[in-house]
């Protein structure tokens, strides 16, 4: 059984070829984050016949098992990147889109003390800087 099919079942979805042909997209991306028309040219160009609306589909049935995670970075779509137990953070650079993972344990300590100061524990957070490249002098 491939490692596709028994993440699907342990996610507790049916194992479908457009649902295996997805995961293996997303898993063997060199770019962890794809937005469907991403995943979609990926399947086109590989010669199968998914449609665009099955890939929305999937991706929102993925996301609901656990399987991926969902951003709606500003000023574009959603993108997709598989859930993973290792936690970063995100920059997005305004002029191209690129999004760049990063993990600061400063920054991460930082966050913890200041919830613990007003008396709460992070659950869950998100933290994504925007930014455009340096101009050269």
């Amino acid at each position: 059984m491939s490692s596709e099919n028994s993440e699907l079942r342990k996610a507790g979805l049916k194992v479908t070829l457009p649902r295996v042909k997805i995961l293996n997209i997303l898993e063997r991306a060199d770019q962890h984050h794809l937005s469907a028309e991403d995943v979609y040219k990926r399947l086109l160009d590989a010669g199968d016949d998914v449609g665009l609306a099955t890939v929305y589909r999937v991706l929102t049935q993925f996301e609901a098992a656990g399987l991926v995670l969902r951003h709606n970075f500003e000023g574009g779509h959603a993108v997709f990147e598989m859930a993973t137990d290792d936690h970063h953070d995100h920059m997005v650079c305004t002029q191209t889109g690129k999004v760049v993972e990063f993990f600061d344990s400063v920054i991460e300590e930082r966050q913890r003390k200041i919830a613990e100061e007003h008396g709460f524990d992070i659950v869950d957070h998100s933290l994504i800087l925007y930014v455009k490249p340096k101009k050269t002098k």
